[in-house]
């Protein structure tokens, strides 16, 4: 979350959902293009409708709220990711000869915006390799929004990570379960143990069920806050792509013990059975 507005002129429009801009700019507001969601408010209207005194005094009243205005941006204090944009108007021989020898990028000796940090063209002057007679003729929505669920996103990422002969998609596969359906499901299975109570009608709170039951203000149902469904929402799909890819068996294991955690939590219920189920 940001708390900082950088200050900008808005130049143009285009019919993309995106915001064309110097890449110092998306590094200072902290959306780089991994399809991170971006805004823009007008200046009036951050000073204005964003005043301190108009905030909520309630927990993340303030989160992502434009508190402090920048006007300036320092190149040395974006992030570093932003200094790595080549800003060649042309790749010499060596740049290719060097792809097939498989050399680490920083071995390769290509002109970047690093190059030009404390001189007089920090901000400006950065070439490029290619013309174009317009920068959106690209698709103008990025698949990420337009695809619905986190699922159709992750099978959207691994089929073109199938495509990409350079890619290996047993590693995607891994550490999107690693990195983000792991930490999910752990995350939601810790909070489903310390979880609040609330009541379904008064909405009011409880650290611990009462011994009736029953909210003790209205005397309605007592509800978790946190239901298994959320806890369970990737675990199958997990485990799917984890025998789909053949991903490591630490991995695997991993996700079994959890599975187990789960199933000991949520057990099954057995359905009653009829006689006729037994003819």
């Amino acid at each position: 979350h940001t708390s900082a507005g950088i200050l900008g002129r808005i130049i143009g429009f285009t019919r993309a959902s995106a915001c064309y801009a110097h890449p110092f700019f998306h590094a200072a507001k902290r959306r780089n293009c991994d399809g991170d969601e971006d805004s823009i408010i007008l200046l009036l209207d951050a000073l204005l409708n964003f005043s301190v005194s108009f905030l909520p005094d309630k927990r993340g009243g303030k989160m992502d709220a434009p508190l402090v205005l920048i006007p300036f941006i320092n190149p040395k204090e974006v992030d570093k990711e932003a200094h790595n944009i080549s800003i060649a108007t042309e790749y010499p021989l060596e740049f290719y000869e060097a792809t097939c020898s498989e050399k680490y990028p920083k071995e390769v000796v290509i002109e970047t915006a690093a190059n030009t940090i404390s001189s007089r063209k920090d901000c400006y002057g950065f070439g490029y390799t290619h013309e174009t007679t317009d920068i959106a003729a690209g698709p103008v929505n990025s698949l990420y929004k337009k695809l619905a669920t986190m699922i159709e996103k992750m099978e959207a990422q691994l089929r073109l990570a199938r495509m990409i002969r350079a890619v290996d998609e047993r590693e995607v596969a891994e550490t999107v379960i690693k990195n983000h359906f792991l930490r999910d499901i752990k995350g939601n299975l810790r909070s489903f143990g310390s979880q609040q109570m609330r009541c379904s009608t008064c909405n009011a709170k409880y650290r611990r069920i009462p011994l009736s039951g029953r909210c003790q203000k209205c005397g309605s149902k007592i509800v978790p806050t946190i239901h298994a469904a959320s806890i369970k929402k990737y675990l199958e799909v997990s485990v799917r792509i984890a025998d789909e890819y053949h991903i490591s068996d630490y991995t695997k294991q991993r996700l079994g013990l959890l599975q187990c955690d789960i199933d000991t939590l949520f057990p099954v219920e057995e359905k009653q059975k009829s006689l006729s189920d037994f003819m």
